[in-house]
């Protein structure tokens, strides 16, 4: 994999965790690292460079991770609607994770951040993208890891009612 060639951007109010972050970065390889301390500074930069992937915090303020991806995925105005997203927090509660998920989020890393964790996550999102889904409030990578053959309601598929599979 050519992380040599990847644009990065770290999305975090803690400095340190920022520049932990940035360290296991450079270890393998990456060479353009762009940083936000907060969602709304986030959305502007991506406004003037082109990124690849984005990794930010949950808990920020004034516009925390959640919010950021919301708008990053659903505003008329986004700079990168389809560009994977890797959620790090602390808080990894169901709950949490579910919300993450739901605003359309690619990937979830539990703190305390760990290289090998890091580079699972940044492997899952380019060996193996999701494809994105449009559906009645929900616009992100297919939420679904694998398919469950017991499952029996409606909306399961491409060509289901309702469902549009977006390659991106």
């Amino acid at each position: 994999m050519r992380f040599d060639l990847l644009k990065i951007l770290l999305v975090d109010d803690n400095q340190h965790m920022r520049m932990l972050l940035t360290e296991i970065l450079r270890a393998l390889g990456v060479r353009q690292i762009f940083e936000a301390l907060d969602g709304a500074e986030a959305l502007q930069l991506m406004r003037e460079v082109e990124i690849d992937l984005v990794m930010t915090d949950l808990t920020m303020g004034p516009l925390d991770g959640i919010d950021f991806v919301n708008l990053l995925r659903n505003s008329p105005d986004s700079p990168g609607p389809f560009t994977p997203v890797i959620m790090i927090t602390g808080h990894s509660t169901m709950r949490r994770v579910a919300e993450a998920r739901d605003a359309g989020v690619n990937e979830f890393l539990a703190k305390p951040v760990t290289a090998r964790g890091v580079i699972h996550r940044i492997n899952l999102i380019i060996e193996h993208p999701r494809p994105f889904i449009r559906c009645a409030g929900y616009f992100g990578p297919d939420r679904r890891r694998r398919a469950d053959p017991a499952f029996t309601g409606p909306y399961r598929r491409q060509g289901d009612p309702g469902v549009e599979d977006i390659t991106y």
